[in-house]
């Protein structure tokens, strides 16, 4: 149920419409083609095993968890505050 002047679903459609758009960034961000030997970020080499189960993998498991760390998530609200609700 909507509250205010949104109609009825407007909510569940800003939960689904943030789902798409985050698996939408992680298909965008999936590597892709033939994997590197050695990583791109320390040139260590790229076990043949990572290699095989991520194709375009491009670089080793600590430099890959370093720049996971380093991702930014959205900051939209989709939903808005309860004080904007309000008024």
């Amino acid at each position: 149920m909507a509250g205010g002047w949104a109609r009825d679903g407007a909510v569940q459609d800003q939960i689904d419409d943030t789902v798409k758009d985050a698996v939408l960034r992680a298909r965008a961000l999936t590597p892709k083609g033939e994997s590197a030997e050695e990583c791109e970020d320390c040139g260590e080499p790229i076990p043949k095993r990572r290699r095989e189960a991520l194709a375009g993998v491009r670089t080793c498991v600590a430099c890959q968890g370093e720049r996971d760390k380093a991702v930014v998530h959205s900051s939209i609200n989709r939903r808005g505050s309860k004080d904007s609700q309000l008024r």
